[in-house]
């Protein structure tokens, strides 16, 4: 009997100290990551990424950081948020698309270069590469945020809807009125290069602006026209690519340096995995956001290389002279920018050549 109630007491006591966490052993970091896109794991890229990296920080870590994902902007505003993250008190790690980026790290604006990668492969290898790991390492120092990996915002390469024409060539933009990212000044520099009035709106105007006439069309990467409808208030679409958007996943550098050497390498290790998951799936659903608008707009247009190369040669030049003049960035750090990119693109075409082609 007494030994019935001693085994009844330390089971009680067992209960207790599991119910408070006496023998639970909690976290010893908590991993906060924010993000703007909605949280459909089966549509986003980005937040299907994150669910992996979730799991895997969580599985590789032993439990020793716990990671809570946040998207759709619950937390409050990107630009909110990022200013969070530097301190890394509540908000550990944030995505914050380019512009707002650019706000924290002015020479980001150079990767809003028109026509610098011609396709997928050039811009991840870009990506990937030596230099763009320096230059992101330049952002750390001057903002506080630790770079992790670069998604393709929406997909990456955008195209222009529009309700009076479809565009083919840059003589085609003249007299248009096309919305543009709010102070987003390298946007609006090459919009007006092409003869269009630029009319800066933030994302939540930007469908009442389509129907009521305030603009006559936008660019995003297919498949946020797609996700957006656009072609319930513009007639046409047109894949330009001529700017290839980007969203910036950083963490806390002051957080990240708090953790011991085992937890900071599993979070640089894995972040790295799910950036290429996430290239993936934003690929494939701007690819079929293309398809949908062949479907769903009045008419379409997919340029080729040389018609491309028309646009390169007004935007180019109009961008060189915005960033170097009006921005203030040397032309030695812009020529290296470009450079680099043309010397990756190059260099991943010519492995791919040398590897597979004819023996």
């Amino acid at each position: 009997m007494f030994k019935s109630k001693s085994l009844i007491i330390l089971s009680l006591v067992l209960s207790l100290l599991l119910v408070f966490g006496g023998l639970v052993s909690a976290a010893d970091y908590e991993m906060v990551i924010s993000h703007y896109t909605i949280t459909d794991t089966q549509v986003s890229g980005i937040a299907a990424s994150l669910l992996y990296f979730e799991n895997m920080v969580e599985t590789r870590s032993d439990g020793s950081i716990d990671v809570k994902i946040f998207g759709n902007s619950s937390l409050g505003g990107v630009q909110e948020v990022t200013r969070q993250t530097v301190n890394g008190n509540t908000v550990q790690s944030s995505v914050a698309y380019g512009g707002v980026f650019a706000t924290f790290f002015p020479k980001y604006q150079l990767m809003y270069s028109p026509y610098v990668f011609e396709n997928y492969r050039s811009a991840w290898n870009f990506f990937d590469s030596d230099y763009f790991a320096e230059f992101m390492e330049e952002a750390r120092e001057e903002t506080g945020l630790r770079h992790l990996g670069i998604y393709d915002d929406g997909g990456g390469f955008v195209a222009f809807t529009n309700n009076k024409k479809v565009i083919k060539t840059p003589e085609d933009m003249k007299g248009l009125r096309i919305r543009t990212e709010g102070g987003n000044a390298a946007q609006l520099a090459m919009i007006e290069a092409l003869g269009a009035e630029a009319v800066p709106l933030p994302w939540g105007d930007v469908t009442t602006a389509l129907a009521s006439g305030v603009a006559d069309g936008q660019f995003n990467a297919p498949y946020v026209n797609e996700f957006s409808k656009f072609w319930e208030v513009n007639d046409y679409s047109s894949w330009t690519k001529f700017i290839f958007n980007t969203a910036v996943w950083s963490v806390s550098d002051k957080w990240f340096k708090s953790l011991p050497e085992h937890e900071q390498n599993i979070i640089l290790t894995t972040s790295q995995e799910a950036i290429d998951m996430a290239r993936g799936i934003n690929a494939q659903q701007s690819l079929l956001g293309w398809e949908t608008s062949k479907e769903e707009f009045d008419d379409t247009y997919n340029p080729p290389p040389e018609v491309m190369d028309e646009w390169k040669e007004v935007l180019r030049p109009a961008f060189y002279e915005w960033i170097t003049e009006d921005f203030g960035i040397p032309q030695e750090e812009v020529d290296e920018f470009w450079a680099e990119a043309a010397r990756v693109s190059e260099e991943v075409d010519n492995k791919i050549i040398s590897n597979y082609g004819v023996k």
